[in-house]
């Protein structure tokens, strides 16, 4: 039984930051994604994703394909996630010019569809005879759930069926497949399992949640699977070895597994899906599961800034406190999904713990995922940059040192878009009786509990929320874990609220003002000493954001910085380009020392004010050093 779920995609109107932040997705990102989805911008990554659609139709009707398939095996995806950001700029605010060119693209997309449901323009243009033999590699599965909550996300906003009957049609397919015909398996790349999940929650069809149940219960039944299916085939997309279950999430039932072990992304949205049955179902053991898959991520395999998956190596998790800063991952994906986990495991208990770190993905990770511009991306996100070795060196080749405009694997860009247009359903969540507040956003809510509220709020740089209640029922909202003094105000007096798992509770019958301030100080983040890179090192942080020192700000080098144990912090307002933030001079020290590599001497430190800017505003000032973690001086 669900202990509350997320708002309505309509019930939020943003202003604010996030407010901005839509603004820029709605006018800039997602008309930028579109022209390259239809190959229309020079110099840019090619994408065919449109056309790849075209051509699937071409290929059903029986006519010439013209350039057949372009582009990675799920390429399909990033259209379903272009329209589910489009879909939730759409419930904010209507834009018929956009409404239109997703209309059009779902009529491609229809006309893509063969007679039998199934969907996937790869097999289609190339393949059509291999379909389902490769679960571990082909992202068939993986591509349908992107489809899935496209559909749902643009019938919700817009009140139009026809991308959802299309999912319908698909989710059917794939039921007979598995469920009706037995054959076995279960997704390579996680996703179709919480997208099943909004299927069967939109259109109250238990087939969707047997769907979803199935693949989860069955995952890791059989470890040797992938093995046995690759056994059965004689081609393969990436070479994945199918022996390697622990990659695959795969070695055991997932009720089993105890540590985050793999694809990072891929881990994160099965973790969700699990969570989300666990809730549906009031399955303790699963959640139980999850609490432990949980622990192990944010206790052992996590960034400070919120990424996940620490290694290039297969884009995974590695081993308990390899954290490594200049050779990070921490894909934006994977920050994505961690937020939709910290959302799901808020369904089955609503602990402060689950926001503080979806706040802190989102805040660092994801936002920094995308130019302020929201014309760039970054894949990767390193906790540090050294020009002339990130992006060049062997090792750190992955950690570009500036965001590209695309990728042949543009998974992320899409991703980012989507979640920030949808913050609000993260923000706010609700059961029959009480909305609550997980995240601070600026802006109107009304809520099915019986409440509404306007929140007045500078947040993440000012650290101070007001709330306007009205209505009758409960009100909750979460004290971030990061903030040690709060100050809480009911009309204007003190007050003390019910505490509980990290949320201030208040009864609202009427109409209330509600004022809550946090910690508004600079502060240092010490990392554990099992962490062995970041021995006698600090972090810079104020409210969620991390911070960073770039060259740009430092004379060029960062890595010859040395943090004052008690310096003093000054916050100041700065712009990055046209663009308005907040910086931290900080008292340092800068080393200096003559141009041989090694030296008896030891280095002389001058007194130095060294400047941070927030780590998701980094790299948009041309390529230059970056550290988040810097040495700390006695």
């Amino acid at each position: 039984m669900k202990i509350q779920k997320q708002i309505d995609v309509k019930a939020y109107k943003p202003s604010g930051f996030i407010g901005d932040y839509r603004r820029l997705v709605k006018e800039t990102v997602i008309p930028y994604q579109y022209s390259i989805l239809k190959d229309e911008l020079p110099d840019t990554e090619k994408s065919h994703v449109y056309a790849n659609f075209v051509n699937a139709g071409r290929a059903l009707r029986g006519e010439d394909t013209a350039d057949g398939f372009y582009g990675m095996v799920f390429q399909d995806s990033d259209a379903a996630k272009w329209i589910e950001a489009a879909a939730y700029a759409l419930a904010a605010e209507k834009d018929d010019l956009l409404e239109k060119k997703v209309d059009d693209f779902i009529d491609v997309i229809a006309g893509a569809q063969d007679e039998d449901g199934y969907l996937d323009t790869y097999f289609t243009i190339k393949d059509r005879e291999k379909r389902w033999t490769n679960l571990l590699e082909a992202h068939e599965l993986y591509c349908a759930g992107h489809f899935f909550e496209a559909g749902c996300a643009y019938y919700e906003a817009t009140g139009k069926r026809k991308l959802l009957d299309v999912c319908e049609k698909l989710a059917d397919h794939i039921y007979k497949h598995f469920i009706t015909e037995g054959n076995g398996g279960y997704p390579g790349h996680p996703e179709a399992e919480l997208a099943l999940m909004k299927m069967y929650r939109l259109t109250g069809k238990k087939k969707y949640l047997e769907l979803a149940g199935h693949f989860i219960n069955t995952r890791g039944v059989d470890a040797d699977f992938y093995r046995k299916e690759k056994e059965r085939r004689n081609w393969q997309v990436w070479g994945n070895d199918a022996s390697d279950g622990a990659y695959q999430q795969s070695d055991r039932p997932v009720r089993e597994q105890k540590d985050a072990t793999g694809h990072a992304v891929r881990a994160v949205y099965l973790y969700t899906g699990m969570a989300d049955y666990a809730s549906e179902k009031s399955d303790a053991e699963l959640y139980k599961a999850c609490r432990t898959l949980w622990d192990s991520i944010t206790k052992r395999r996590m960034y400070v800034t919120g990424g996940i998956g620490s290694t290039v190596h297969g884009e995974a998790f590695s081993v308990d406190y390899d954290l490594p800063s200049d050779s990070a991952y921490a894909e934006t994906c994977a920050s994505c999904g961690l937020m939709f986990f910290a959302s799901r495991m808020l369904e089955n208990e609503v602990k402060s713990e689950y926001a503080d770190v979806m706040e802190n993905a989102f805040y660092n990770t994801v936002l920094a995922g995308m130019q302020l511009d929201g014309k760039r991306f970054f894949y990767v996100n390193p906790l540090e940059v050294n020009p002339g070795i990130s992006g060049v060196a062997a090792v750190y080749r992955h950690d570009l040192p500036e965001r590209p405009k695309w990728y042949g694997c543009a998974c992320c860009p899409p991703n980012v878009a989507r979640v920030i247009e949808s913050f609000g359903k993260y923000a706010y969540g609700e059961n029959a009786d009480t909305l609550f507040c997980h995240l601070f956003a600026a802006g109107e809510v009304k809520s099915l509990c019986g409440l509404n509220l306007v929140c007045e709020t500078g947040y993440p740089y000012e650290l101070g929320v007001k709330y306007r209640v009205s209505g009758k029922g409960k009100f909750a909202v979460r004290i971030p874990g990061w903030s040690r003094n709060n100050i809480i105000k009911r009309n204007g007096e003190s007050f003390k609220p019910e505490i509980k798992d990290g949320y201030a509770y208040f009864e609202i019958d009427g109409a209330d003002e509600i004022d809550l301030s946090f910690d508004d100080e600079p502060y240092y983040v010490f990392a554990n000493p099992k962490i062995p890179r970041l021995t006698g090192q600090a972090c810079l942080k104020r409210g969620p954001l991390v911070y960073c020192f770039e060259g740009a700000d430092n004379d060029g080098y960062v890595s010859d910085l040395v943090l004052a144990k008690d310096g003093k912090t000054v916050y100041e307002s700065i712009n990055i380009e046209k663009y308005s933030t907040y910086a931290i001079d900080v008292e340092a020290g800068k080393q200096f020392s003559k141009g041989d590599p090694y030296s008896i001497i030891f280095p002389e430190i001058k007194p130095y004010k060294a400047r941070a800017i927030p780590y998701y505003c980094w790299g948009n000032r041309g390529i230059n050093q970056m550290r988040v973690w810097l040495p700390v001086m006695k």
